[in-house]
C-alpha cells in the first residue's frame, strides 16, 4: 500500500470496487472508472452590453473496459452505486471476452503534482466584476482606432474535479482550473471588413490578467490586427523561403507534425511517422518536445486521464525521430512506456493519446539575423485555421498575419497568405531555428475524433527554405 492516504471518491470503495469486478466479469486486461464534475461559467459581451451568460454544472461518470486494442465504455450521470453497477456491465457486454478473467488489487493512491496555482479563482467573482472586466476589454479595442466598429469578447471559466480508481488498484484526483478571455475585433473602411482576434489564459485566476496580459492588452492586439488587414496587401504567390515567427507558428508544428506522433495513429501503421523510429525524420537542427509539467500553461496536467504522470516527451532529436506520445494502451501494445499522454473530454469520452504541450527547442540563430538572411519571402507571425492529413502529413493553414520580407527587411503586410506543403518535408527544410523560443498565450484548442483538449504549443523564430504561398500576386 502506498503511504499517500486515498483519495475521496464520489461514492463509497467498495461500490467502486464492486463495479470493477463486475466490468471485468467477462475477462478484460483492465477497467477503470472516471468520476468528473464540471462546473463552467461563461459570459459574451457584444455591442457594449452582454450578450449571454451561462453557469452550469455537470457530473457523471465512465466505466471503461480494455480487451487488448478493444475498448467497452458506458457512462451516467446518476452517481449512485446501481447505476455505476450497471454501466459497468454494459461497458463488459461492449468488450466482451470470455477468454480471460482478471482479480482486482488493493487501492493504491497514486501521488499528482500541483501544477495549477490559482490565487484570484474565478469562482470567486460576482457578475458586476466579470462585466466590468469585459468592459475594459471593450473600452481598449474601440479606443485603439476609429475604424474599429465592433468588438466581440467571451470570458469563460471551469473547474473539473476528476477522481479516478482502476482494477491495478490506482487510485487518484485532481483538481483543474482553466481560464480564457477570447477578442475578437472588427475593423471597416467603406467596403472593406476585416477580423482580427486573439486570446490568452490558461490554468489560472484573475491574477494572470493583472500580471502578465491584461485585458487591454489582449483586446487592443485584436484591434491592431484588424486594422493591419485594412492596410494590408495581397499576397504573393508560388514556392519562396518562409519564415515561421515565434509562439504562435507553433500551431503548424502541432498540426503537421505533432498529430503525426501520436502514438494511435502509429501503432495502426496510419501516419507517415509510423515505423520510423531511430529514423532521420527533420533537419538536424530540430528537436521536438512534449511537455505536460509547465506550470499554469493551458496544455499542462498533473496527472494524465490514466494515471500516468506527464513526462518531458522527447518526439524527435537532432532530426531523428525518437518516440511517439503513447495512452496506456498504445504503450502496452508498442512495448513501450505510457508518456502521460493518454487524455480524455469527459467522462463520457474514452482516453486517447493527445498532445499536451508541444514545441520546438531553441536554436542558435539570432532572430534578427534570420530575417536579414533572406532576399524575398514571407514572414508569417500569426495563424488562423488550417486543416491536415495525418496520414500524408499535407497541410494547408491560413495566417492572420504576415509580411513581406524584402532584401532582409519585414515591409507591406500581407493579406489572405495561406502556406500549402507536408509537414515531414517541411521539417527537413528547416536550415535556421532562432534562440528566441516563445510559447502561446493560451488560447488553443485541438480537436481529434470528436473530442476537443485545450493545448499548448511554441516554437522560436524558423526559416523554411521553401514553401508554397497561396496568395493573388505573382
Amino acid at each position: 500500500m502506498s503511504s499517500a492516504a486515498i483519495p475521496e471518491l464520489p461514492l463509497p470503495p467498495e461500490d467502486c470496487l464492486r463495479a470493477l469486478a463486475a466490468a471485468l466479469s467477462s475477462g478484460g486486461d483492465f477497467a477503470d472508472i472516471y468520476f468528473e464534475e464540471n462546473i463552467s461559467t461563461g459570459l459574451s459581451y457584444e455591442e457594449e452590453r452582454v450578450k449571454s451568460a451561462s453557469h452550469g454544472v455537470s457530473r457523471g461518470a465512465g466505466v471503461r473496459v480494455v480487451i487488448g486494442d478493444r475498448q467497452g465504455l458506458a457512462y451516467t450521470d446518476i452517481l449512485t452505486a446501481e447505476s455505476l453497477q450497471r454501466c459497468a456491465e454494459s461497458a463488459s457486454a461492449i468488450a466482451r471476452d470470455s477468454r480471460a478473467q482478471v482479480q482486482t488489487h488493493p487501492l493504491q493512491a497514486q501521488p499528482t503534482a500541483a501544477r495549477y496555482q490559482v490565487e484570484q479563482n474565478p469562482s470567486d467573482s460576482d457578475l458586476q466584476t466579470r462585466v466590468a472586466f469585459l468592459q475594459r476589454a471593450d473600452r481598449a479595442a474601440r479606443a485603439f482606432d476609429s475604424r474599429i466598429v465592433r468588438v466581440q469578447l467571451g470570458l469563460a471559466d471551469e473547474l473539473r474535479r476528476i477522481s479516478y480508481i482502476n482494477s491495478d488498484g490506482l487510485v487518484w484526483s485532481d483538481v483543474q482550473p482553466m481560464m480564457t478571455l477570447r477578442a475578437s475585433a472588427i475593423a471597416a473602411d467603406g467596403s472593406e471588413l476585416r477580423t482580427g482576434r486573439d486570446s490568452g489564459g490558461g490554468r489560472i485566476g484573475f491574477e494572470y490578467f493583472e500580471r502578465q496580459r491584461s485585458p487591454e492588452v489582449i483586446a487592443g492586439e485584436a484591434a491592431r490586427l484588424a486594422i493591419l488587414q485594412l492596410e494590408a496587401r495581397p499576397a504573393p504567390a508560388g514556392p519562396m523561403t518562409v519564415v515561421l515567427g515565434p509562439a504562435d507558428s507553433g500551431v503548424l508544428l502541432h498540426e503537421a507534425v505533432g498529430h503525426g506522433l501520436e502514438a494511435d495513429f502509429n501503432r495502426k501503421g496510419l501516419s507517415n511517422y509510423s515505423n520510423r523510429i531511430g529514423q532521420s525524420v527533420a533537419s538536424s537542427l530540430c528537436t521536438v518536445v512534449d511537455a505536460g509539467t509547465f506550470a499554469n500553461m493551458r496544455g499542462s496536467i498533473n496527472i494524465d486521464d490514466e494515471g500516468n504522470a506527464p513526462g518531458q516527451t522527447t518526439l524527435i532529436e537532432g532530426g531523428v525521430l525518437r518516440g511517439y506520445m503513447n495512452d496506456s494502451i498504445s504503450a502496452r501494445i508498442l512495448k513501450t512506456k505510457a508518456t502521460g499522454n493518454g487524455r480524455r473530454e469527459s467522462y463520457a469520452h474514452l482516453p486517447m493519446p493527445r498532445m499536451t504541450n508541444t514545441y520546438m527547442l531553441a536554436g542558435q540563430s539570432d532572430p534578427e539575423e534570420i530575417i536579414r538572411s533572406v532576399k524575398r519571402g514571407v514572414y508569417a507571425r500569426r495563424f488562423g485555421g488550417g486543416q491536415v492529413d495525418i496520414t500524408k502529413g499535407d497541410f494547408v493553414f491560413s495566417v492572420e498575419e504576415s509580411y513581406l520580407i524584402e532584401d532582409g527587411k519585414l515591409t507591406a503586410p500581407l493579406k489572405g497568405v495561406t502556406l500549402i506543403g507536408n509537414g515531414p518535408e517541411v521539417m527537413t527544410r528547416i536550415d535556421m531555428v532562432g534562440r528566441d523560443l516563445k510559447f502561446t498565450d493560451g488560447g488553443w484548442t485541438c480537436g481529434k475524433n470528436g473530442q476537443s483538449m485545450p493545448v499548448g504549443m511554441g516554437i522560436p523564430t524558423v526559416r523554411v527554405s521553401e514553401i508554397t504561398v497561396g496568395g493573388q500576386e505573382r
